[in-house]
């Protein structure tokens, strides 16, 4: 097997969209059930590419303004962004391209962003929506016409 590469992956996105559940159902396959806010965290996960070990860094960022001038400090050195926003929050689908894009494009230009939709499993779950009568699903036909921009972006800046 061929030496080990090292990526260096920033999750950014509004708070509580799902950035550190997601890192950790990742890397080590258990779903938290507590919602902490993340200040930054990191985390470590080890995969096989074409027969090439990659580890990859995975820095987990703080989504509330209160860091807007502190997060932009764990961009130096990023090889990838993963953009996520709630697909049950319109708001955090919103500043995808109001907030984040410019953020990155200011601070990291020409570095590749994934955008990733978090939150499915509640899309359809009638009770959350009970329990929490502000959240509102977004549909796919609301994430596809918002998308154009967003994907043109991400295309323009990979390719």
């Amino acid at each position: 097997m061929s030496a080990s590469r090292f990526i260096k992956c920033v999750t950014v996105g509004d708070g509580a969209v799902g950035k550190t559940c997601l890192l950790i159902s990742y890397t080590s396959n258990t779903f938290p059930t507590d919602y902490v806010p993340t200040v930054f965290d990191n985390f470590s996960a080890n995969v096989v590419v074409n027969g090439s070990t990659v580890n990859l860094g995975l820095w987990d960022t703080a989504g509330q303004e209160d860091y807007n001038r502190l997060r932009p400090l764990s961009y130096r050195g990023a090889d990838v962004f993963i953009l996520a926003f709630s697909l049950i929050s319109k708001a955090s689908y919103e500043n995808v391209s109001k907030k984040w894009i410019p953020e990155l494009k200011h601070y990291a230009p020409g570095v590749p962003i994934v955008l990733v939709g978090t939150k499915l499993d509640l899309r359809d779950d009638k009770q959350f929506f009970i329990d929490h009568p502000g959240a509102v699903p977004i549909s796919t036909a609301q994430v596809w016409s918002g998308c154009n921009l967003v994907f043109l972006y991400v295309y323009g800046i990979t390719f």
